[in-house]
């Protein structure tokens, strides 16, 4: 292959989804960042165009160019790339604004090169521009991100990446209200010890979440969509959490939670009239309260980061 340049869309993800901390991320459709990915002959990275948002340039402190960095690390070639972005996703917005980025530039660098790594390399690679993002490398948004669709780790050492299909009529409603939760000190707040029996409580509707998804059981997914670690403590820092999750309910949602670290919320709907139906029942919460806010709508996204 001798193509030297590729326009991607770098898709927004949900992580987390309740009950999945860490762990369980889903890919979305209808939003998410484009990115430009040229190959030069001088050695490195350079980030000569960041459109959207007012994001560093500087590649050590971009977490496209780290990702990218880790990449040429491991690569066999000579050369550089010159990245393009045009940002879309807010940062701290709570739908993996730093993970876009981060796969979008490994998955165009691999396909130029003729993809020598795998998409759970290309995982490992991403997560670098994770750790300069929240100081976690964490897989839970770049995995969905770079597979598409739903993805659970089962490990992180060694990493193993597991594919979940997702029922075809799943719909993804997010609203945004308009402050930025930092993933860093957001995840500052978590405690590190959890009881058996919130354990157990937990890892039930893991295992429900994921069978609900293999099953096309829409109630079973609802059911599952139960959080009983993260979201008591996350959910004091977004206003009007519980309300908008009550008529999102109320709405036809199948389930509600945070997205990643927040401030975004999810609802997952069966079909999509549902989900706009769950959206305008979202929006007069937060009209309510008199906070600004933006609104997506999205069906699953199957095919992760793909070419424009």
């Amino acid at each position: 292959m001798n193509q030297n340049e590729i326009k991607v869309f770098c898709p927004a993800t949900v992580a987390n989804i309740s009950c999945g901390f860490d762990v369980l991320g889903v890919a979305l459709d209808s939003v998410g960042d484009e990115m430009i990915i040229r190959k030069i002959p001088e050695k490195g990275i350079q980030i000569t165009k960041l459109t959207g948002q007012d994001l560093p340039k500087e590649t050590l402190n971009n977490v496209a160019g780290v990702a990218g960095n880790a990449f040429l690390l491991a690569a066999n070639y000579d050369g550089g790339f010159e990245i393009e972005i045009n940002k879309k996703i807010k940062p701290g917005s709570g739908i993996g604004s730093s993970a876009a980025s981060s796969a979008g530039a490994v998955w165009a660098m691999n396909y130029l090169l003729g993809n020598p790594f795998s998409k759970t390399e290309l995982v490992k690679f991403a997560m670098e521009g994770e750790r300069l993002a929240s100081d976690v490398a964490h897989a839970d948004n770049v995995a969905p991100a770079l597979f598409g669709g739903f993805t659970l780790v089962r490990s992180y050492s060694p990493l193993d990446v597991i594919t979940i299909p997702a029922p075809p009529e799943l719909y993804v409603t997010i609203i945004h209200p308009q402050i930025e939760i930092k993933t860093s000190d957001s995840r500052k707040i978590l405690k590190t010890t959890i009881s058996l029996e919130t354990g157990i409580k937990q890892w039930g509707n893991v295992g429900g979440l994921v069978a609900g998804l293999f099953k096309e059981d829409y109630e079973l997914i609802g059911r599952s969509l139960e959080d009983h670690i993260v979201e008591p403590i996350r959910s004091i820092l977004i206003p009007g959490f519980d309300e908008v999750k009550k008529v999102a309910l109320q709405a036809g949602a199948l389930g509600s939670g945070i997205s990643g670290s927040g401030p975004s919320i999810f609802a997952f709907s069966q079909g999509h009239n549902t989900a706009l139906n769950v959206a305008d029942s979202m929006k007069l919460v937060y009209d309510k309260i008199g906070i600004a806010y933006e609104i997506h709508v999205s069906k699953i996204n199957m095919d992760g980061v793909r070419p424009v």
